[in-house]
């Protein structure tokens, strides 16, 4: 009896470590991100692609309502899964952070920096008394000094950089295929082809061509850019990953 109470205070306490050094709440938010739908970002020599899983519940649900890629400045994106509520907290936190490097020094925020702020304040929440960490894990692409880079968070607030990665549901098969397929050579083009084929492999091939999201940040231009749903679902039936009937 002793022996499950104070299982069960590790399990309920953020501030407690178990004692092989765990703690659980953190491990249960993981799980959170587990259970969204997938985002997946490729790092390309020509920029950085973005490509999300934004399938809705139920036919009725408005699809330009589920948000799962955000532009926080011209230069800088983020792909989100997990929580949603927890995702548009952090791009807000991004975003009033981007705004005020441009106020205070009238310079662009670099994609790592700002992942460490983000991540900062993930970390907070994993030690902070009455709260619960953030139940989500962020894509954070960008260009700094010419460079593509793209960033993952973490619900523990670790930082890691990745030339591919995806988060969300079906993470493990889709990160085999990124990196058994991966090439340093890619074209921004090729990473978008890349980024839809793994985002598909944890679904038996096949996409919804409408329920995906696409965006882009090209070196050349530094810029964040949406692709809108036509676009989209042609090239996702380009690549022969619509699923049947789901381009009617």
């Amino acid at each position: 009896m002793q022996g499950s109470q104070q299982q069960q205070a590790y399990d309920r306490g953020i501030t407690i470590f178990s004692p092989d050094g765990r703690l659980y709440q953190v491990e249960y938010a993981r799980e959170a991100v587990k259970r969204g739908t997938a985002a997946v970002g490729v790092r390309t020599s020509d920029g950085v692609v973005l490509v999300a899983d934004r399938r809705t519940r139920s036919p009725l649900v408005e699809a330009s309502s589920v948000e799962k890629l955000h532009e926080v400045d011209d230069h800088l994106g983020i792909a989100s899964a997990g929580h949603v509520a927890d995702a548009r907290q952090l791009v807000d936190l991004a975003r009033r952070r981007a705004q005020m490097e441009w106020l205070r020094y009238d310079q662009p925020l670099g994609v790592e920096a700002l992942t460490k702020e983000i991540t900062d304040h993930i970390q907070q929440y994993t030690q902070t008394g009455g709260a619960r960490p953030f139940g989500v894990a962020l894509l954070v692409a960008g260009i700094e000094d010419g460079e593509p880079r793209l960033f993952e968070t973490d619900p523990s607030g670790t930082p890691y950089e990745w030339s591919a990665v995806a988060v969300g549901g079906g993470r493990d098969t889709i990160q085999e295929y990124l990196e058994d397929h991966y090439g340093e050579s890619l074209t921004l083009d090729d990473g978008i082809g890349l980024a839809l084929e793994a985002l598909a492999s944890a679904s038996d091939g096949d996409l919804d061509p409408h329920g995906v999201e696409i965006a882009t940040v090209d070196v050349e231009s530094e810029r964040f850019d949406a692709l809108d749903p036509d676009t989209v679902a042609a090239i996702v039936t380009e690549h022969g990953l619509a699923e049947e009937g789901g381009d009617e």
